[in-house]
């Protein structure tokens, strides 16, 4: 997919590109995300995530080409067959954060053999360690090129897809989710189109697949109380707060992608995502308010506690006790949290038409 649109002109990330080892590339994100943070209180919202994805983007490119010029150094030569390296998550939807992780695959060429196979398993480890210097932990789902799961040939891909798709339990949809935010980073851009093609094919292919996603979509614990009221957690270090990304952020980001994917909408982003099916659909005031919400969602995302380590920010994504006493903020959350509530009913009111349909 290509980037979103900006509003204002760029900002400039000069450092990434001359970069040669992983440490420039660290000392580098470093510098660029400072002057992210700088802007943060000048730019739109939406403009400003742009930003910061876009840099993740440039790194990850530096980063491809400093592992190739690695293995060359290292006696492996050039790669032996095309590849494509790509991202999933929130990066896969140009919706990361300053503080997230790995999400990425790599899809290879088939005309690889079994010589240049052991290339790309090397060149997987060393693209992910040099991710890993640059600031980007590793996935604790382990979705990242350094896995086998997760770097395919092609062939190999499609395969993957076909059995996530044709297989309706709980995980293997679970993965063909995650394997819908894909998006082209560096490398072979046909690769990675015709891995988009048959990731569409499957969903065509496959009518008990929307069901199958309509289950997984609408497992969330309850965050708000039969009184309307914000539930909090209750024990541990998070006592009293609340969790952005899995109580409000990610409830977002699983029901629109399930709408879209229900409609054939070819996108990552879940700004896009909504905005299609807003125009497919004509409006609609419960559409409406989903894409107000996400954009609240996105916002209280970037307020998040946060802490700094060597340069890096991390985040645990919850909001503290201190910062839920803002009215404001408790406004907002609340209503967004509304919004999370009537679309999971929508899309349960869907799962039981179309299991009644099935029968």
């Amino acid at each position: 997919m290509e980037p979103l649109p900006s509003l204002h002109s760029e900002l400039s990330f000069k450092e990434i590109p001359g970069c040669r080892s992983a440490e420039e590339l660290k000392e580098a994100r470093i510098a660029c995300q400072e002057r992210l943070l700088e802007q943060k209180p000048f730019m739109d919202l939406y403009t400003w995530i742009q930003q910061v994805n876009r840099m993740h983007d440039e790194i990850g490119r530096r980063a491809v080409h400093i592992g190739e010029e690695h293995m060359k150094g290292a006696g492996f030569g050039q790669p032996p067959a095309r590849y494509a390296f790509v991202s999933f998550g929130s990066s896969g939807r140009q919706e990361a954060t300053l503080w997230s992780d790995q999400d990425n695959g790599m899809i290879i060429g088939d005309e690889v053999d079994e010589e240049g196979n052991r290339y790309f398993q090397t060149f997987g480890e060393v693209l992910s360690d040099i991710l890993v210097t640059a600031g980007y932990p590793k996935c604790s789902g382990k979705v990242m090129c350094s896995e086998p799961m997760w770097r395919k040939t092609l062939s190999e891909w499609k395969q993957q897809l076909d059995q996530w798709s044709s297989q309706h339990a709980w995980e293997p949809t679970r993965y063909f989710i995650i394997a819908s935010d894909l998006r082209h980073i560096a490398g072979s851009q046909e690769l990675s189109e015709a891995w988009c093609s048959h990731f569409q094919d499957c969903i065509d292919q496959n009518i008990e697949l929307i069901p199958a996603l309509l289950r997984n979509t609408v497992r969330h614990k309850a965050t708000l109380n039969v009184m309307g009221r914000i539930v909090t957690e209750r024990f541990g270090e998070h006592a009293g707060g609340f969790d952005v990304k899995y109580g409000v952020y990610i409830p977002l980001v699983n029901s629109v992608r399930t709408l879209a994917l229900q409609r054939g909408i070819v996108e990552t982003s879940t700004r896009r995502r909504i905005e299609k099916i807003i125009l497919l659909e004509g409006g609609g005031l419960l559409l409406e308010n989903v894409q107000d919400a996400f954009r609240v969602a996105l916002k209280l995302r970037t307020e998040t506690q946060t802490e700094w380590e060597e340069g890096f920010i991390s985040s645990s994504g919850y909001m503290s006790r201190e910062q839920l006493k803002d009215k404001q903020i408790q406004y907002d959350l609340r209503n967004t949290l509304g919004v999370v509530r009537r679309i999971h009913r929508s899309l349960q009111r869907e799962l039981r038409a179309a299991e009644r349909k099935g029968r």
